[in-house]
Parts: structure tokens; sequence; C-alpha cells
């Protein structure tokens, strides 16, 4: 007989019987941990569900295209401009492009897997490879013509200027009767 019960957020214990109690013993109970992470045994579930997203409704890969990894990205902004900054570890500046069009700011690109050496055997491989698409919806005061970008040591920087205030065009509305 066993039973979970939770004590807090994201750790589950079980509680188990230990068979049938001897005679005049009372009924032992062990309390096992079973680790921090309730998903832990949904295994690839999110890379099940993108392989499932990426070839629905039609069957093949292609027909939804989804990165394989995309570059985390830091979005702040100051009374003066609004910041971008990627992170790019591996691409090379030929490698990725950074385009504004209509509001929105897009970053595409590739980072090219390394090729293998011989005698060189892989224990794990971690690291993302592949095509990736970021965009970014500009805010309205965001100064299009003005967009300035820098790389260096794998991070990208985008700088938006803010355009300047026109200030307020509320007035009054006179009601007539």
């Amino acid at each position: 007989m066993k039973r979970e019960a939770s004590f807090w957020p994201g750790c589950c214990f079980i509680w188990s019987c230990c068979g049938r109690p001897a005679a005049g013993r009372k009924d032992k109970m062990t309390l096992i941990k079973r680790g921090r992470d309730p998903l832990a045994g949904f295994g690839n579930l999110q890379e099940v569900v993108r392989d499932m997203l990426a070839t629905w409704p039609f069957g093949e890969r292609e027909a939804l295209s989804i990165a394989d990894w995309a570059p985390s990205c830091n979005v702040s902004e100051t009374a003066e401009e609004y910041r971008i900054e990627a992170e790019l570890p591996g691409v090379k500046q030929e490698d990725f492009e950074l385009k504004v069009d209509d509001g929105v700011l897009t970053l595409r690109g590739e980072r090219s897997e390394e090729k293998e050496e011989k005698g060189k055997k892989y224990h794990r491989v971690e690291s993302s490879y592949g095509s990736f698409m970021r965009s970014f919806t500009l805010p309205a005061d965001a100064d299009e013509g003005k967009v300035e970008a820098e790389y260096k040591d794998g991070m990208l920087k985008v700088r938006i200027p803010r355009t300047a205030s026109k200030g307020s065009t509320a007035r009054t509305v006179e009601i007539k009767s």
C-alpha cells in the first residue's frame, strides 16, 4: 500500500506500509523522499510537444518551422532608449542579420555545428545548433530610423532611441445641449 503526500510544492513523499504487522506489533510506516522535481517523470515532454506541433497538421517537418534553439534576450528601457541584448555564443557576425521592418525588429541567423574530428569521441552534447529567429514589436515611441547595434564577444547589443515626446493633445470638449 502506497500513498503520496505532498508537504510543500515541488517535493513529493511516499508513505510506504511494510507488509502485515506481526502479532502484538504496530504497523511500521516509512517516509521516502522522491525528489524535488514533480515533472521529472515526463522526460522529454517539451521535445515531444515541439515535434508534434512542428509536423501538425500535414505530417511534414517543414509545415511549421520551430527553431531548435533561440538566443536568450534581455529587453530593457531607459528614459532615452530601449535596449535588447542577445546572447549569441559561437555565432559569427556574418551568420546572422538584424532588420527593422514596419515596427518589428527581427534577429535571424544560424549557429553551425562544429565538424567532427577523427578520434574524438563525445560522451555528451548539450549545445544546440541550427537556425533561429527572434522578433520584437517596437513600441510606438521607438525611432526605427536610428537603431544601432554592436556585436562583441558573443553578445549583440541593440539600442533603439525613443522619439521626442509630442506632448499631450488632450483637450476639453464642449458639450452642446
